[in-house]
């Protein structure tokens, strides 16, 4: 083929120029200035149609509507931030008065001579230990219950009577205790993913958690944080709306999942109430 003479390419780039304009997009133009409304120039002197003004007055009405509406958000995110602050610091002295007040109780019956009973534990967390392989159908459906689906997920229960006998009959399959706030802190900080139609969202933002929970008092992690380690009024919400956690496999492995945790041998599945803490931070 012949090659292209001058007049013709130049023809040709400026037939490709506007194509060109029209595809680039400005690198300075900001996200949220994309969704404002547009404003529409009319020239000085110029006859404008009638819709044209009806336009003109609707846009007008709008970005009045819209300027008001941010504004009022930006209000109403700080007051929230301010009171989420608030209440996180009457967490932390309720979290520490309780501590302090254990400490001096077994202090009062050391003194007295007496042994200490320690508070029942009101919060569990289950840990699936086992896959799918030669599992029989009753505990497949009492895993599936618990949302444990998959091998090393966890989730947070209540200690109930109900729970306590489905964890009797998946208890080869799973290993449980009670997690101290250190450890319900690191998975819900670290591991924390939301439950928002049916989607898997990680937590990167307290408006999720106030999107989904806020009608319960719940709207930052801190919220969510007290209400699953209290295991307040809402807890089967908060619970639910937490993803099944995903862990890893635990720094060092196991020691043996035929057998039980309170055996005189030694295994892993079964209750090891406190001593949960030290397997979940080997796991997250």
């Amino acid at each position: 083929p012949q090659p292209w003479s001058s007049p013709q390419v130049a023809r040709l780039a400026t037939a490709l120029a506007p194509v060109a304009c029209v595809r680039k997009r400005p690198t300075s133009l900001a996200m949220a200035e994309r969704y404002l409304v547009p404003k529409t120039a009319i020239a000085e002197g110029a006859v404008v149609p009638e819709k044209v003004k009806l336009k003109i007055a609707r846009d007008a009405t709008l970005s009045e509507e819209k300027t008001k509406a941010v504004a009022a958000k930006a209000i109403a995110h700080t007051e929230q931030r301010a009171s989420l602050k608030k209440r996180t610091q009457e967490y932390e002295k309720e979290y520490a008065d309780y501590s302090s007040k254990l400490v001096n109780l077994r202090r009062e019956a050391k003194l007295g001579g007496n042994f200490f009973v320690e508070p029942e534990a009101k919060l569990l967390f289950v840990v699936r230990i086992v896959g799918i392989i030669k599992l029989s159908p009753k505990p497949r459906k009492v895993l599936q219950l618990l949302r444990l689906k998959q091998l090393h997920n966890g989730v947070f229960l209540k200690v109930n009577k109900p729970i306590l006998q489905m964890l009797k009959l998946v208890q080869p399959y799973v290993t449980y205790g009670y997690p101290s706030l250190k450890t319900v802190r690191a998975l819900v900080y670290k591991r924390g993913h939301g439950k928002v139609t049916k989607q898997r969202i990680p937590l990167t933002d307290n408006q999720i958690i106030a999107d989904k929970l806020g009608e319960k008092g719940l709207h930052g992690m801190e919220d969510l944080i007290h209400e699953i380690y209290t295991v307040g009024p809402s807890f089967k919400q908060a619970a639910n709306f937490l993803w099944p956690f995903k862990l890893s496999a635990p720094r060092g492995g196991f020691k043996c999942k035929r057998h039980g945790y309170c055996e005189m041998k030694g295994g892993d599945w079964g209750n090891r109430e406190e001593e949960i803490n030290e397997l979940i931070a080997r796991m997250n």
